[in-house]
């Protein structure tokens, strides 16, 4: 077996083993994530405990074993280190220094890392395949009206500071603090801790808010006319393909 096998069977794509390795792994991503809620709990008996945390110590061990042997089988290991997956596959196992310094306990919550593992399901799924290439044709808009939200944010949070500084000093206390409402306004999501007071402060706000939802619903809609535009290309080059089969066939018939 050479590396190249043993990477496809990790991945998945093995026409032996892979599919029953890659069902294991993820399954092991989501006992371990149930195993992080349970742990929350209060009031758990010490056997319970100790079983969870030994748990989670196999867990830990069966990442690493595969973490190093994606390393050691990589045809370039830096590039695979230093790549998205590599950079999720090492934040996953990151939590064993748990094991070895109890002042590297902030270190667990990586361990929600391993979910996002479960995207190398859909590695060869049209759907997502799709989505990239959508996402890809309009990277220049969305870098555009990225850098319009921030511009936006940055003036709602100035803005909003003017009007409501003097009205309550202790909530809109900076324009730092201010950015905070910014972002929760801009978002449609408004939590109510920071809420405008004044008359100039509120008919800011409802400026605001016209202009969030336009920088909301920007991205969504740029996306979906993407996706239509690749699913009618995909279609007319279905379409283009047949009438070249046909062509072909009666061209053999004559």
């Amino acid at each position: 077996m050479t590396r190249s096998d043993v990477l496809h069977i990790l991945d998945g794509t093995g026409p032996r083993f892979g599919k029953s390795v890659a069902l294991a792994l993820n399954g092991l991503i989501l006992l371990s994530a149930a195993t992080i809620a349970v742990e929350t709990m209060p009031g758990l008996p010490a056997p319970l405990r100790s079983a969870l945390f030994w748990l989670e110590v196999a867990i830990l061990a069966i990442f690493a074993v595969e973490y190093m042997v994606r390393v050691i089988c990589a045809p370039r290991p830096w590039r695979y280190i230093f790549s998205f997956w590599g950079l999720v596959d090492l934040l996953a196992v990151l939590p064993a220094l748990v094991l070895l310094q109890p002042q590297w306990a902030s270190v667990r919550v990586f361990r929600l890392i391993r979910l996002v593992r479960l995207l190398k399901l859909f590695r060869t799924s049209l759907a997502l395949n799709r989505m990239r290439r959508a996402v890809r044709s309009v990277r220049g808009e969305l870098t555009v009206l990225g850098v319009m939200a921030a511009m936006v944010l940055y003036v709602a949070a100035v803005g909003i500071y003017i009007f409501e500084h003097q009205a309550q000093p202790e909530i809109f206390s900076s324009i730092p603090m201010a950015l905070w409402w910014a972002v929760a306004s801009l978002t449609t999501v408004g939590y109510g801790d920071m809420v405008p007071l004044t008359v100039g402060g509120r008919i800011f706000t409802t400026l605001v808010l016209f202009v969030g939802l336009g920088i909301v619903a920007g991205p969504a809609a740029i996306i979906t006319a993407a996706l239509l535009e690749s699913d009618l290309e995909d279609a007319g080059l279905e379409l283009s393909e047949t009438h070249e089969d046909n062509d072909d066939n009666k061209g053999d018939v004559t």
